[in-house]
């Protein structure tokens, strides 16, 4: 079973390798999609993956990388129109 996810992370999230470290947690959790940054300077994730790792990888979100101050973090389910081979930077 997978699912899918629309996560938008607010808060200092850019400049602070939070893409690098979000693929690094996605790979570990066996998770698909990407990561981008948006032009507003939050965060953009697309992931897929089991609702179990999908949880983990929201829940990683709401910390971030060390240098990392998140102050908001968005989810809703994503119809997802492509199919991911791997998470990816974008």
């Amino acid at each position: 079973m997978s699912e899918c996810l629309h996560i938008i992370v607010k808060g200092r999230v850019q400049g602070v390798y939070f893409r690098a470290y979000t693929q690094k947690q996605a790979v570990k959790l066996n998770v698909k999609g990407f990561v981008r940054n948006l032009a507003d300077g939050s965060v953009e994730i697309v992931a897929s993956g089991h609702p179990d790792e999908l949880q983990k990888l929201v829940a990683w979100c709401h910390k971030g990388p060390i240098l990392a101050k998140v102050s908001e973090v968005i989810t809703t389910p994503y119809e997802v129109d492509e199919h991911f081979e791997m998470f990816e930077v974008r």
